[in-house]
Order: structure tokens, then sequence, then C-alpha cells
């Protein structure tokens, strides 16, 4: 008998958790795991949640559980897995069945499945999931993109287990086929450079001043108090104040100084310059994590170039303040960057993506929510088409104060050797979008010299080209 709303395929920490967050709000919810110890490990761990889970051993099983048209969602790794797995299904599924990617997917891969499914009867949902381990669990932002009729079907269920901002769920369908998907990796982008900016401002009270992890602990968790409120300002404050149970000493100061990456910050980068979209901020976070992996040789280095001195000059107090306003002017930047990839990506494919409601399901659940988002979501109500956060009222009037900090704070670092990538990269782009003429136009000239590219001349249609001299062309 068919008694379960939904199934999910893969069992890990995300699809457990997932899972138990469905089953939880009171939605019945089949699930099946290639291992079976581990389907049966989690029904009998499931407590007072059994009831609403119910453990099959088989795929046959799983799709006889569920109420059709059949939505099973799969938290299985992306790339071939998806794949494989989408064709473990198709013998067994039925017209109006909805296989939903829940993984962190590449977009092109959930456009290329969409097409490879149509005139099957079947349709597939991209679905973006932010907020990690504990998101799945008490409740993640859910980014869908999809057809309106499978949106429907399962719209109940996500809105019930997403994250809620004052009563609102954050969950909703951003666009047809990879949208969802799309929205997802940019997010993942700027998380990506908020995380690198966090990290070298913490650079600078650590090499600068030479404050403890614990004071400075102390200021990221001050901050979160104020207008830099946000999830990764506020676990920074944590880490910085946890102490290796081995050791005591604060646990940031024996990590090894390598981060990881999964992809989905590349993606950004990638689609951003398909779309001949700058996202420098996003560019330099990657790259730096690209360089914190190249250990050997950055010790190498180290010892062939003599240290500038780092002591910052002035009170610490003054320091603080100003690093404060200079991470806003940063994240403000970060956020303008991934918004307008996004906004290209819509008018590329299409997708007509809801700006101001890609805001508002990132306020709650995501790794990068943050207040600055409620004034992100009322910037695109006042007006849709913006073209770039930047210009919008509310952040020009954060922008004029908080670029002379970030201006300040960069150069500072600059002349004590300490690397702030994200943060130059921010501070570049902000002048590099405000100059009214900036220098491409020598960059033109070159180009008509050596290619004969041509160039655009003022007040004057059409290419034009320059009496360049007879070694134009020539190598």
């Amino acid at each position: 008998m068919s008694e379960a709303e939904i199934g999910l395929i893969g069992l890990g920490t995300m699809g457990s958790n997932l899972a138990l967050n469905i089953a939880e709000k009171g939605h019945k919810i089949a699930v099946w795991n290639r291992t079976a110890s581990r389907t049966k490990t989690f029904a009998g761990n499931a407590g007072e949640l059994a009831g609403n889970i119910m453990a099959c051993e088989t795929l046959e099983d799983l799709l006889q559980a569920i109420e059709p048209p059949r939505p099973v969602i799969l938290m299985v790794p992306a790339g071939d897995p998806v794949d494989q797995q989408i064709e473990a299904l198709l013998p067994l599924a039925g017209k109006g069945d909805i296989i939903i990617d829940a993984g962190n997917a590449n977009f092109r891969d959930t456009e290329r499945r969409a097409q490879e499914l149509e005139g099957s009867g079947i349709v597939l949902v991209g679905m973006g999931v932010s907020g990690g381990e504990d998101g799945a669990r008490n409740g993640p932002s859910i980014m869908v993109g999809s057809d309106k009729a499978a949106w429907l079907r399962v719209e109940g269920i996500f809105n019930d287990i997403a994250a809620r901002y004052e009563g609102e769920p954050c969950a909703a369908r951003l666009g047809p086929g990879g949208a969802g998907h799309f929205v997802k990796t940019v997010h993942n982008g700027i998380e990506y450079a908020d995380m690198q900016m966090i990290a070298e401002v913490y650079g600078i009270l650590r090499d600068g001043p030479g404050l403890s992890a614990e004071e400075i602990g102390s200021i990221f968790a001050r901050w979160n108090d104020g207008r830099l409120n946000s999830y990764l300002i506020e676990i920074t404050a944590e880490v910085l104040a946890t102490a290796d149970p081995d050791s005591s000493v604060p646990l940031v100061d024996v990590i090894q100084d390598k981060a990881g990456q999964k992809g989905t910050g590349r993606w950004s980068v990638i689609e951003a310059a398909m779309l001949g979209v700058p996202a420098t901020c996003i560019e330099a976070a990657v790259a730096a994590r690209s360089l914190s992996s190249l250990k050997k040789e950055r010790e190498f280095a180290s010892r062939r170039y003599p240290q500038i001195t780092r002591q910052q000059p002035g009170s610490t107090a003054a320091l603080v303040a100003e690093l404060e306003t200079a991470l806003l002017a940063g994240k403000i930047a970060a956020y303008a960057q991934g918004f307008a990839i996004m906004r290209a990506a819509s008018d590329e494919h299409g997708w007509d993506l809801p700006m101001a409601t890609i805001a508002r399901i990132w306020r709650a659940g995501c790794i990068i929510r943050s207040q600055l988002l409620d004034s992100i979501a009322k910037a695109y109500d006042a007006k849709p088409k913006t073209t770039n956060l930047m210009v919008a009222p509310a952040f020009v009037d954060m922008m004029q104060p908080a670029h002379l900090a970030l201006r300040v704070t960069v150069g500072r670092a600059a002349l004590h050797g300490l690397p702030t990538p994200a943060l130059s990269a921010a501070l570049a782009y902000f002048d590099s979008y405000r100059q009214a003429r900036g220098t491409a136009n020598l960059i033109q000239g070159q180009r008509d010299f050596f290619g004969a590219h041509g160039f655009e001349k003022i007040g004057s249609r059409g290419q034009k080209h320059g009496p360049w001299s007879a070694r134009a062309g020539k190598k």
C-alpha cells in the first residue's frame, strides 16, 4: 500500500538529516540506501519519528511505498552517481514521477538530465540545499529549479522543512531546469568570498598588532551584534574561542593553513567568465584557497624573502573599527558580484530569476545568511531590474563611507606585507565600476594596432581603425 508522501535515496549525513526533518514535520517518508545495513540502522535510530519512516530494502519497494505521482529525493554525490541512480530508477518509475536531485550539482548537468528525460513522462527537479547537516536537520534554505506542476506536488513538504525567517519559509521555485542549482552555486561563490575576507581581517589582527585568537574572537562576537551580523561572523567567533582538547591552546592555532574546496566556487568563477560578468572577489577567494594548498612552496618562498615589519601603527581600537567598516564594504562588493552573475544568467537562459525572493530565502538556514540580505531584498522589491546592488540607493549610502575604510585597510595591509586578495579585489572592483572613463580605450588602441580589431570613436558611429605605422600587425 502506498503511504509515503515522498521518498529519499542516500542516507549519508545530509540525507539522514533531511529525512528526519521531513518525518518530524509530520510527512511520511520512504527511504532507501544502497547499503541495506545503513537503512536498517537509520530506521532503528529514528526513535519517536520511526512511525513516519518507511525503511525499504529495494528500489522497487521504495517506489511502491510512495503515493503517485511519486517524488524521490536523491541525496547522493554529485556527478556520475546521480546519473547512475537516475538510470536505475527509470525502468521502475511511471508517468508523472519526480526525481529530485538535492546534491551540489553543476547546473549544466541538471539541464542535460532534464533534457534527457523529456518525453519520458518523468520530471527532473534540481534542488539546491544550503545549511550543512544542521540545516538539513533543522531547516535549510531550499532553491528549486523545476516546472510549476512538479513544484506544486512538493511545495508543501519543502515549505514545512525549510528554515523560517519571521515566519516565512526559506524555500522557493526560482525557475525551470538548472535555475535552482545555479543559484546554489552562486550562493557558494559568495560564501567563498565572504569567508576569505573574514580570514584576511583575522590575519591583519593576528599578524599586525599580534592579537591572540581569543582576543580576535571577542572582536568578531561584538561585530555579530552589529551591522556585520551573520552566520559566518557568528561561527568565526566560536572557532576562534575554541581550545584544542589535546594542548589547550587555541584550536585555530594548530589547524594547518590549507583550505579545501569542492568545486562550486570554481564553477561560479567559470560561469561568471562565460557570461562576461566580473566576479573578482570570488575569483580571489578561489585562488587564495588554491594558493593555500601550496604549503611547502610557501614555506620555501618565505625563507627567500625577508618579512616586512608587520606591526600596525596607531591604536588597536581604531584599527578594529576600521576593519569592521572595511569588511562591510567587501561583503557588499561580493554580494553585488553574485547577484550580477545571477542577473546575467537569468537573461542568458530565460529563467526570470526573482532576485528579491532569492535574497529572502537566504535570510535563514543557509551559510551566507546575514542582516544584509534584508536590505538586498528591499532593493530588488523597489527596483526588480537593478543592474548592480552598488547603485541601489541603500547601498550607495552604505558604500559612501565604507569604501574609505576599505581603502585604508588594503593600503596599510599592502605596506606591511599582509595579503588581502579578496578585500583588494573588492576595492578594485568598486573603483573600476564607479569610474566613468576608464583605461580600456588604450587597450582597444593596442588591439587595433596588432590585430586590426577596430574601436568605437567618441562622437562617431561604427568601427574605426587607427592610422598606425607600418609596424602594425607585425610581431
